[in-house]
């Protein structure tokens, strides 16, 4: 298992009529979480659409507990359960800074080869560096 965890703060362009974050954020708060998460380990997502891979989301899921607010200090938990083969799974849990759990998501990829747009396995030097930081 991999987990990272980064923070955002909210912004009030971010936020609806009622002052919570508006609903459809966190799909790019998420996006975010996921490039610094690979980022951490030394892999950059341009380096890796440049190697030929691209990663369209297939599946994005979300259960919402909390409303989080304007100027709040968000803490993303983002997990990998399962090393990617053709599909790379990341998990994420939002909390705000009194560390309540806002949300909890999913969000699949399919692992595309871009001169085709066909679906590939994860390329070897993807899946050895998350070998290399994967924790039991």
């Amino acid at each position: 298992m991999l987990q990272f965890t980064n923070k955002i703060r909210v912004r009030y362009a971010e936020t609806d009529k009622m002052g919570f974050v508006y609903y459809g954020n966190y799909a790019t708060y998420f996006e975010v979480a996921r490039v610094e998460f690979l980022r951490s380990m030394g892999l950059s997502y341009k380096s890796v659409e440049d190697s030929g891979i691209i990663m369209p989301v297939l599946e994005f899921g979300i259960k919402y507990f909390k409303p989080a607010y304007y100027d709040d200090e968000l803490l993303i938990k983002t997990t990998i359960k399962e090393m990617p083969a053709m599909r790379l799974t990341f998990y994420h849990e939002t909390f705000n800074q009194n560390d309540i759990c806002l949300n909890k998501a999913h969000v699949t990829l399919a692992i595309v080869n871009s001169k085709t747009g066909k679906p590939c396995h994860a390329p070897n030097y993807f899946v050895d560096a998350l070998k290399s930081n994967w924790h039991d």
